[in-house]
């Protein structure tokens, strides 16, 4: 994500539930249209096919859930 100039707020690893393994993290955008963008460049992007392939990852992803935020007006993001 920070070579592709996503910011993100924080990641973590979900340590109980039904759906685990789970990573959680959020990023930050400023419009859907600069969304779109930088998750297109991180499907194609050299690094991700580098490591996409690797047998430590396969089977790592099987659901996502997306949800989209708005600050509040004290909000620093």
């Amino acid at each position: 994500f920070e070579n592709l100039g996503f910011n993100a707020v924080f990641y973590a690893d979900v340590i109980s539930g039904d759906k685990m393994p789970n990573l959680m993290y959020m990023t930050t955008f400023n419009n859907m249209k600069e969304r779109d963008a930088l998750w297109k460049n991180f499907g194609s992007s050299d690094k991700w096919k580098e490591i996409s392939v690797l047998d430590k990852y396969q089977n790592t992803v099987s659901h996502a859930d997306i949800h989209l935020l708005y600050p509040t007006e004290y909000s620093d993001y």
